[in-house]
């Protein structure tokens, strides 16, 4: 596996989107950054997004059009709309809920919800994932 570039492109995209997604939110939020931070999610850029792009463009470069990479490119295409869909409605309703309880100021434990992504976060995601496939399997 250490030697496999596709894993490579795929674990450099996931880093540099997560990377990036931290520092916008530190910057954003002028909060302190938290060990927690590397396993957010939602937000701007989509690490999901940048993981399977990366898996989809580094097997394309590898193995051109394989039965691996249609079943990689199925997987992104449900992943991307699941991300800017169920999820990101999950997501708002889940925020919603949140507000409710705070406002009503109801006796219920606080709980997580995780927002999914805005087409545009999708995109960055992808960008980021595309290129660092191309990169990883360039070098």
């Amino acid at each position: 596996m250490i030697s496999n570039p596709v894993f490579w492109a795929v674990l450099f995209a996931g880093a540099i989107a997560q990377l990036v997604k931290i520092s916008i939110f530190i910057v954003k939020h002028h909060q302190e950054f938290h060990l927690a931070d590397l396993f957010v999610t939602g937000g701007m850029p989509s690490s999901h997004s940048a993981l399977v792009v990366a898996l989809v463009v580094s097997l394309f470069m590898t193995e051109g059009i394989s039965n691996l990479f249609i079943l990689s490119a199925v997987l992104a295409a449900i992943t991307l709309r699941d991300a800017m869909g169920v999820r990101r409605t999950a997501g708002e309703e889940g925020r919603i809920i949140h507000q409710m309880i705070r406002k009503l100021k109801l006796k219920v434990p606080e709980y997580h919800y995780a927002l999914g992504h805005k087409p545009e976060e999708v995109l960055a995601g992808s960008v980021i994932g595309a290129l660092a496939g191309f990169i990883v399997i360039l070098i």
